[in-house]
């Protein structure tokens, strides 16, 4: 390689004047030199730091901040106090910094809930999604700690690790899987309000959710169109969660659950077929044997909605997305993300047509596709 390339732009001026390099030469070293010092370490750091912060978010939530302040704005003893925390300098840190991550405001002396967080973070509204983020807090963020163990083996870090199935373990314990529901809620409730807008529902008169949880996504679809008879589809320990939840929605009577494996049992019979957070989990193919089966589920005309944190298919911008993947490394065995283009691969595959994908959310969205006329 030419020396050149080593030195200094300082020293390249030096030696053009004696050497008389050429004037295009001497613009491209300066070009070099100028980007050179333009570089910076701060989106650096602000990514390598970035588990402290969701860890203040994640603390902030289990503790209970914003349905605290929920209430009302208070000052920082007032705070202390009811929170139950230590009054040296760390409290103050703590709420400081959720401030500065724009979770909180501080006026006056008092802090108070951001917009966001109180529509979203405040444990006694509807609105809240908080259950996600109680799931990240209890389990991911300590599994997570072994992402290298689960990049160099291929192996989940999850319950897995000591010969138990994380689903069989979660739906035998009722508390452990009344918070996973929690959690489906807070992943289920903004791209569900996405899709009873973006999806074409008047000329359909049955849905089911396949895997339905709690009933989010059944309950937004319904109250935005009341038209509509829907199902929940899901393990039997999972009716009663669901049930309590329609019955708080007042749209129990448009909806009913039905026990049952959507591996083994027939899937219910309805216009529109909705996997919302389940594909991910499975190998290809065991997804392409659900989709499958709901092809001969559905009636003629009938659609399929998959939602999901689809990734882009040039994989270069949907980071939860990727990062959603990455999950289903350290939860499943053969879990993954994908893209809309491999999702509509599958579908194809499967015999549907007029596929299409349609963004939901900032990082959702959704895959359509219909069963033919013909069949």
């Amino acid at each position: 390689m030419n020396l050149i390339y080593f030195l200094s732009f300082e020293t390249l001026e030096f030696i053009g004047g004696c050497c008389q390099l050429l004037p295009s030469e001497m613009a491209l070293r300066k070009e070099k030199g100028q980007m050179a010092k333009q570089l910076n370490a701060e989106r650096i750091f602000e990514i390598g730091n970035g588990f402290k912060s969701a860890k203040v978010l994640l603390t902030a939530v289990e503790i209970g901040v914003f349905t605290e302040l929920a209430q009302g704005p208070k000052g920082l003893q007032e705070l202390i106090h009811s929170m139950g925390l230590s009054s040296r300098r760390s409290s103050r840190d703590f709420f400081d910094c959720l401030v500065s991550l724009g979770l909180l405001d501080l006026d006056s002396g008092k802090y108070a809930n951001s917009a966001e967080a109180d529509c979203f973070l405040d444990k006694k509204k509807a609105s809240y999604i908080g259950g996600l983020l109680e799931m990240y807090n209890d389990r991911l963020y300590g599994f997570w700690g072994n992402f290298t163990e689960a990049l160099k083996t291929g192996e989940p870090q999850n319950e897995i690790k000591d010969s138990e199935n994380f689903f069989s373990a979660l739906y035998r314990d009722p508390i452990r899987l009344s918070r996973f529901m929690q959690a489906m809620a807070g992943i289920s409730l903004i791209p569900a309000k996405a899709a009873a807008e973006k999806f074409n529902w008047e000329n359909r008169r049955t849905i089911a959710d396949i895997g339905c949880a709690q009933g989010v996504f059944l309950s937004e679809i319904i109250k935005r169109h009341p038209h509509l008879k829907g199902i929940g589809f899901d393990l039997e320990p999972v009716q009663p969660i669901f049930e309590s939840y329609i019955e708080g929605q007042g749209i129990k009577q448009s909806l009913a659950f039905q026990k049952g494996d959507f591996f083994k049992d027939p899937l219910p019979k309805a216009d529109v077929l909705i996997f919302g957070q389940i594909l991910h989990d499975w190998s290809l193919e065991e997804r392409m044997h659900l989709l499958r089966k709901a092809y001969q589920a559905l009636p003629a005309g009938g659609s399929i909605l998959i939602y999901e944190l689809i990734i882009d298919d040039e994989r270069r911008k949907n980071a939860l997305g990727l990062l959603s993947s990455l999950t289903m490394l350290i939860e499943t065995q053969e879990g993954f993300d994908f893209t809309g283009k491999e999702c509509k691969e599958w579908l194809h595959e499967a015999g549907f047509e007029e596929i299409k994908a349609v963004p939901l959310t900032g990082h959702e969205s959704m895959v359509t596709a219909m069963k033919g006329a013909k069949d």
